[in-house]
């Protein structure tokens, strides 16, 4: 159940234009990338191009100013909305936006808009404007218009820019099928350009019909090709038909609106049109004449992109284009050649691989969506808030995982202590036995992590299995994704639990395991349906403090740093008080040759277990404890020469460190994780010698280099198989796409 961010885009009508070019472009790259896209409109000639790509497209009539088709779309963007539940809206024009603000304040989705456009900002229409949470200028100087007009913070408005695909436009496309619809021969002399024809956008293409008879007379056989649609296509159609009367031929072509805008580009030699129009045509290769409704540039030339890319390629500012002027440029372009064409198309479409890329205009956006959109939230249960090292190490490490990711994502953990989860380890956290906390925080979720570590197991006590099986339980209820996080399972010995766990397990959504063994006792508990894949414990991603910092504490603690250093790992067990005198004899003899260090991984129980032992040795010994700090205990690891362990994460924090073990088993997991290391157990807790452990320990000393060799291999390939626990749940996070 891969939850991916949402993105709904609003807009009036998907017919030829630059704004809804941009929006469809725009939404084709997000999209790509993973992103859920979806516009909501009143349709148009771009809309089966968008549904190709595979956004969902929705019905919106958000192209009218009458009352009634304004409470029309309203309703119907209350239920898009309600029912989608975007992650953010992305509003493209007035009355959209207008729409989508009234709605905002009720429901609170992130709200964002782009100006595409300046408008009039006076009277009742000045009213019906909003620009969002955050606004995105497709230039400079819109950016200025909205703080002059509208007051709108600078560090409100992100400047994009008009991004093109440069594979659907390119010198490589041909134009050889539109020549041969329109009639125009294949070594016609033609200019196009593209436009959309209503009265606000049409004054270029007004212009070079009234020019053309003076073209057609400098150049007999000359084509002008002029796509689009709009208010006033059939008044400018009337005039051409009019100017190829008196030509004798059809020299002037008006196909409409179309959507292979790439092609009618490459159907002509150079091109005349404004902003995105004028983008498109130089990724192509063309050379340009911008001309529009707000400016003329005249012919595009390297010494004007400064002022190009100030205004969007807009114009806006300067002075007005005359028929008088165009004429000159066009007459001046098209008898420069196909050599000078060549040589500024080059530059042209350099230009757009320079500054106007699609991934830079996604890039933009992705930018503001992430300033107003809500973060991602996961809860984890584990065994946190018991000053246990070992679990808090697991805490800390997916905590770090999920921040060099991303951001965007907030981590609340159960915890036996709240207050000092928060505090030491940077999450939040509440209660893990106040059921109301509990349900609260999973129901606000996007996720439940469930681990790391050994929760589904009914050694400890049957109580604490269905502990951690009724968060998974509530979490489903909710329909909220489950992740079980590198577990290790079991051991599970009453038949009645381990089908508790084969029903609650087969229905979550991914499981990651560190370790095979814990693989195989789950498919023979009969568990089916999620994935599962056998990883490696999340302390492997885990770093700890640096060498010399390490020193530093045991000097600080009165740590003598003459000798090697055995750090001894103890912990309570039902069987631990049988062995205490043969754990302190060996540890008597270890002392040697070396500093012994008792490490304590969980407060209090372990210092109790450790100064039993160290009071029942004749040798000196030392303690060290940094409750709170795992990547503290993993430095000091480091610093030492062999680790003599019982705990599970005290032999996973050796093998992190490349620092030889050996261990004594109390439990199956820690026999499990020697025998994957290629480390030595000493004996168990039901029989364990004295003797025995010292030939083990003469042994790992003697041979130390090759012990922590093979450590080396083994703890790589266990780091890279950790790494995928963070792909998974990136990936049940959205967060592969961000």
């Amino acid at each position: 159940m891969e939850r991916k961010r949402k993105i709904l885009m609003a807009t009036m009508g998907l017919e030829i234009g630059g704004a809804e070019t941009h929006i469809v472009e725009l939404s084709r790259e997000l999209q790509r990338r993973g992103y859920e896209v979806l516009v909501a409109s009143n349709g148009g000639v771009y809309q089966a191009e968008l549904e190709a790509a595979g956004v969902r497209c929705l019905s919106v009539p958000m192209n009218r100013r009458e009352p009634v088709a304004m409470l029309k779309s309203l309703i119907l963007m209350w239920q898009i909305i309600r029912r989608e539940r975007p992650d953010v809206v992305h509003a493209h024009a007035r009355i959209p936006a207008f729409l989508c603000g009234i709605l905002h304040r009720f429901m609170h989705f992130p709200f964002v808009t782009t100006a595409h456009w300046v408008f009039d900002a006076g009277g009742a229409l000045g009213k019906l404007t909003n620009w969002g949470q955050r606004t995105i200028a497709v230039s400079d100087d819109i950016k200025d218009y909205l703080w002059d007009n509208y007051g709108i913070p600078g560090e409100q408005v992100t400047v994009t820019i008009n991004g093109i695909d440069t594979d659907k436009f390119s010198p490589e496309i041909s134009g050889a099928a539109v020549r041969a619809e329109q009639g125009i021969p294949a070594d016609a002399l033609c200019l196009a350009s593209v436009s959309r024809l209503d009265d606000s956008r049409a004054f270029a293409a007004r212009c070079l019909i009234d020019i053309a008879p003076k073209l057609l007379a400098d150049f007999p056989g000359l084509h002008i090709l002029i796509a689009g649609g709009g208010d006033v296509y059939d008044e400018l159609k009337a005039k051409a038909d009019a100017v190829n009367a008196e030509a004798g031929y059809e020299a002037l072509h008006l196909p409409g609106a179309r959507t292979d805008i790439n092609e009618i580009v490459a159907a002509g030699d150079v091109f005349v049109g404004v902003s995105r129009a004028a983008l498109e045509a130089m990724a192509g290769a063309k050379p340009v004449i911008i001309a529009g409704n707000e400016g003329y540039h005249g012919i595009f030339t390297p010494d004007k992109l400064a002022e190009a890319m100030l205004g969007n390629f807009c114009c806006r500012g300067l002075p007005m284009c005359t028929p008088d002027a165009l004429y000159a440029d066009c007459k001046a372009l098209l008898s420069a050649g196909s050599e000078v064409w060549k040589d500024m198309g080059a530059y042209n479409r350099q230009v757009i691989f320079d500054n106007y890329s699609v991934a830079r205009m996604a890039e933009d956006a992705l930018s503001v969506y992430r300033q107003v959109w809500k973060k991602r939230s996961a809860v984890i249960s584990g065994y946190y808030g018991y000053h246990n090292l070992g679990d808090d190490a697991i805490l800390l490490s997916i905590r770090r995982r999920l921040e060099s990711l991303s951001d965007d994502v907030t981590l609340t953990a159960l915890s036996n202590a709240p207050e000092t989860t928060r505090a030491e380890y940077g999450v939040e956290a509440v209660q893990r036995f106040n059921l109301f906390q509990v349900r609260r925080a999973v129901k606000n979720a996007d996720l439940l992590i469930s681990g790391g570590g050994s929760l589904l197991q009914d050694r400890t006590s049957t109580r604490s299995l269905m502990y951690y099986l009724e968060v998974i339980r509530t979490a489903l209820r909710y329909h909220k994704p489950v992740m079980l996080y590198a577990n290790g399972i079991g051991p599970v010995t009453r038949e009645k639990n381990r089908r508790r766990v084969k029903d609650v397990v087969s229905r979550v959504d991914r499981i990651t395991l560190r370790d095979g063994d814990s693989m195989e006792e789950l498919k023979r508990m009969g568990v089916s349906g999620p994935e599962m894949t056998v990883t490696a414990d999340p302390v492997f991603t885990l770093e700890g403090i640096a060498p010399a910092a390490a020193r530093q504490r045991l000097e600080a603690a009165g740590v003598p740093l003459g000798k090697p250093i055995l750090a001894v790992s103890m912990r309570q067990s039902g069987h631990m008080e049988r062995n205490l005198d043969a754990i302190a004899a060996f540890c008597d003899r270890a002392a040697e040759t070396h500093t012994v260090l008792f490490i304590v991984m969980q407060t209090p129980d372990d210092a109790a277990v450790t100064e039993d032992i160290r009071t029942r040795m004749t040798a000196p010994s030392w303690t060290f404890s940094c409750p709170g700090e795992p990547d503290t205990m993993m430095g000091i690891i480091a610093v030492c020469d062999i680790v003599f362990s019982m705990r599970l994460h005290t032999v996973i924090f050796a093998a992190k460190e490349r620092v030889p073990v050996m261990g004594l088993v109390y439990d199956p997991k820690v026999a499990s994780y020697l025998e994957l290391l290629g480390m030595p157990a000493c004996g168990t807790t039901e029989a364990f010698s004295a003797d025995e452990a010292a030939a083990v320990f003469a042994d790992l000393t003697g041979s130390r280099a090759e012990y922590a060799a093979r450590l080396d291999a083994v703890a790589a390939r266990l780091e890279e198989a950790a790494g995928e626990n963070e792909r998974v749940l990136a990936r049940l996070l959205g967060l592969d796409q961000a």
